[in-house]
């Protein structure tokens, strides 16, 4: 892939998309908590966050938040991870979140044969009001300079508006240069009421004409995009690699724009017990096929996805080859289960560790 030179433009990249409060009740249940941890996170901005936090590349968040102590809090998370946040949106806050407001994310982790459970309540959120030319996108693009932009369905998927300022932002960024990658990220919660799957399809088909490299799961390609996997069940149990290939051709031949497609693929033992692989073809290299982490065992695995998109884009920024790449993409997301969050606490050491065939053996 022909990228922009490291150096020539102030960020390696800015995600466009939501950064919600996540609380999380550790070992117990949402319903049954008397206490959270807190944390940020969001689909688009983890990505961000694992370059900057875990690879070192200077990254930045596009988002808007309402100016109040929830807003300023998620702020200070943003901060902590190293994301730049120049861009951020301070919309007035009315005092009860009539008009505006901070999502929040009640996210419980799962065990056993009980799988984690997420409850959003980002209604009426501020980044969900964003609208065309709310961001200076030459200045973003023409004059601080971003290597790539990601964004993703989840922020598509907050309102008919947003999915018309990721169109604006993807033009914006492929005209000065910019590589765009596209995280399909369906999550069928946030499609429910404005037009379920047909909708999620006809938005994310859209979207994904202006892209170069296109991110999902083994379901996002399914339903969001509406392609058929010869040979795979509805449960998605088979992670055997060859099914999906004919999957990828159909996209690429929808997508000729897209340079690179990287799927994931998990198999649910149950909430704590994971296999966790990756299949990914480039115009340029062909099919890839990662290594199959049998039954991974899982701490947390809201982020998983997001880590793998962070590990493969900094593999591809950093002149990796596909396989490469995939494997970056991979181990990382593997580790980020490890720990709690939605972001990942490893290091950049530990990920090519892992990628390079290294075991947990304990380090003195």
């Amino acid at each position: 892939m022909k990228i922009k030179q490291k150096g020539s433009a102030k960020y390696d990249l800015v995600s466009l998309g939501e950064v919600m409060l996540r609380l999380d009740p550790g070992n117990q249940r949402v319903r049954n908590a008397r206490s959270f941890d807190v944390w940020e996170g969001g689909g688009e901005y983890n990505v961000a966050r694992g370059l900057r936090k875990c690879f070192g590349l200077n990254t930045a968040i596009l988002t808007a938040l309402a100016d109040n102590e929830v807003g300023k809090l998620v702020e200070d998370l943003i901060l902590q991870g190293g994301v730049d946040t120049k861009y951020v949106k301070w919309r007035e806050f009315d005092g009860i979140g009539r008009t505006v407001r901070n999502g929040l994310n009640f996210t419980e982790r799962g065990f056993g044969v009980r799988g984690a459970v997420g409850v959003s309540d980002r209604g009426n959120t501020a980044v969900a009001q964003l609208k065309s030319h709310d961001f200076d996108f030459k200045e973003i693009f023409g004059v601080d300079g971003a290597r790539w932009l990601h964004t993703g369905g989840i922020f598509a998927a907050l309102s008919e508006s947003t999915a018309d300022v990721a169109k604006e932002a993807m033009s914006a960024a492929k005209a000065n240069g910019t590589k765009v990658s596209y995280d399909l990220n369906y999550r069928p919660s946030l499609w429910k009421s404005i037009g379920g799957k047909a909708k999620a399809q006809e938005v994310n088909r859209a979207l994904s004409a202006n892209v170069d490299v296109l991110i999902g799961n083994e379901e996002d390609f399914q339903v969001a995009l509406g392609l058929e996997i010869p040979g795979v069940d509805s449960n998605f149990k088979d992670l055997n690699a060859e099914s999906y290939k004919s999957m990828i051709n159909a996209a690429s031949e929808m997508f000729p724009n897209v340079e690179v497609i990287a799927v994931t693929l998990r198999t649910v033992h149950s909430a704590s017990d994971n296999d966790w692989t990756a299949i990914a073809w480039s115009r340029e290299d062909g099919f890839a096929q990662g290594r199959h982490y049998k039954h991974l065992e899982i701490f947390d695995r809201v982020g998983g996805g997001d880590s793998f998109a962070s590990g493969l884009i900094y593999g591809i920024l950093t002149g990796r080859n596909l396989s490469e790449s995939v494997e970056l993409g991979l181990a990382h997301g593997a580790l980020a289960m490890t720990t709690p969050g939605d972001t990942s606490m490893a290091t950049v050491s530990e990920v090519e560790k892992l990628a390079t065939g290294g075991n947990a053996r304990v380090e003195r």
